[in-house]
């Protein structure tokens, strides 16, 4: 059995500790500055292999900086056979988008990701990057945030109505969800303020969850289960996690959010578990773990 391929991962050339002088994060909006590390794609190496991991795909985080297009693209080349790379954009000129997409794409972006443009989903510039990447058959893999100016994220409100349009609108573009208020809608009983959106959720899941009716009425819906937030979801009710796992196995697929050597999650070794206690079937877990990303990413 091959090794797993991680679809969300931060990295860069070389190992960089940087401060962020202040921001905004997933858990909001702070002024106080702190250091960060972002791990070099050779330092990562030993770590992947540690966790069983074959292949990685690196996400930038817009156009410039230390992990923008340029940089990632570069990290990916240095390990070929190893990392992949989505791209992401600048909002500074939506005319401009399908023109900068076409460009990434011939350049071996394999999608477009951590989509992050703090602003709502039917925004002008949200809009154009879904239809240009609908044209371009480049899946999106996006953050969502709860509100405007809260944190980063392309913003959506309860129930997730929005995203729903644009399922309806772009029924040929791949859309991968991420992060606390994406998979807070698995359960039936989600709360609708702030803090609840922005958590990882616990406990039981409540049957007639939204997530859940996405799932099943738009087939161009996918989901990341990296980080807590899409870990947590799976994980946190051990029954419904693993219905929903064989239910959606086609849609699924494995990350882990890692931006640096010193980072680990717990799903995939979760997984591992769950396919040795024959309580997770073989062909799920090869689709969640690598079959989906091969065929919707192009990784080989």
């Amino acid at each position: 059995m091959r090794g797993k391929i991680d679809i969300h991962e931060h990295l860069t050339t070389e190992t960089t500790e940087y401060s962020t002088g202040g921001g905004t994060y997933a858990s909001g909006v702070t002024k106080h500055a702190q250091m960060m590390k972002i791990g070099g794609v050779k330092d990562m190496l030993p770590h992947l292999k540690e966790l069983g991991i074959d292949k990685a795909v690196i996400l930038s985080m817009g156009e410039t900086g230390l992990s923008s297009n340029e940089k990632v693209r570069e990290a990916a080349g240095m390990y070929p056979d190893i990392y992949s790379w989505m791209c992401n954009l600048s909002d500074d000129d939506p005319a401009t988008v399908k023109e900068r997409l076409s460009r990434l794409k011939e350049q071996g972006a394999c999608g477009i990701g951590e989509f992050m443009y703090n602003s709502r989903i039917d925004s002008k510039f949200v809009q154009a990057v879904f239809q240009a990447a609908e044209e371009l058959g480049m899946p999106v893999l996006f953050h969502m945030s709860p509100e405007e100016g809260f944190n980063y994220g392309i913003v959506d409100d309860p129930g997730l109505p929005l995203l729903e349009e644009a399922l309806k609108k772009y029924p040929n573009l791949i859309i991968i969800g991420h992060s606390q208020p994406f998979w807070h809608e698995i359960s039936g009983d989600a709360k609708h303020d702030l803090a609840s959106r922005n958590s990882w959720g616990e406990g039981p899941v409540i049957e007639g969850g939204r997530l859940v009716e996405l799932f099943e009425q738009y087939p161009n819906l996918y989901g990341d289960l990296s980080a807590n937030s899409g870990g947590n979801a799976v994980m946190r009710d051990e029954s419904f996690g693993l219905r929903f796992l064989e239910r959606f196995q086609d849609r699924l697929m494995f990350g882990t959010d890692m931006g640096s050597p010193d980072m680990e999650f717990p799903l995939g070794k979760w997984l591992d578990q769950k396919l040795a206690e024959s309580a997770l079937s073989e062909e799920a877990y090869s689709k969640i773990c690598w079959k989906n990303a091969m065929r919707v990413l192009g990784i080989k």
